[in-house]
């Protein structure tokens, strides 16, 4: 679960990340880098891809600066996974509410992934 998030910085059970962090479902908290910078596309989620999540939520900075691109988009959607796209303010709480919401269900725990910028 994400418990805060702030320009630059971002905390998760407990412990603060400085660098943009792919979230899983399982609690695993892993590096993310983008080829570029304010550009999020398909070699970007790959390894998010590869995990086959029910969702995909990108978290695009503070301002929303990160563009995703339409090939990312439709690379995410035509592998069957739910994709969501808001500032990572936004991104974050969405997150934590499909967590929670999927963890009350019985038996059916929503398979979510976040990527989040922390920056711009």
């Amino acid at each position: 679960m994400v418990e805060e998030y702030k320009f630059g910085s971002i905390t998760i059970d407990g412990k603060t990340y400085n660098f943009d962090v792919e979230v899983r479902w399982t609690g695993e908290v892993l590096r993310w880098w983008r080829k570029e910078g304010h550009t999020i596309d398909v070699e970007d989620v790959e390894r998010a891809v590869k995990q086959n999540p029910d969702t995909i939520i990108l978290g695009t900075g503070a301002y929303g600066v990160c563009e995703v691109t339409k090939e990312c988009k439709s690379f995410i959607e035509e592998q069957g996974i739910k994709l969501i796209i808001d500032k990572t303010e936004e991104a974050v709480k969405t997150f934590n509410i499909i967590l929670e919401e999927s963890k009350e269900e019985e038996g059916k725990q929503n398979k979510i992934i976040g990527l989040f910028h922390l920056t711009c």
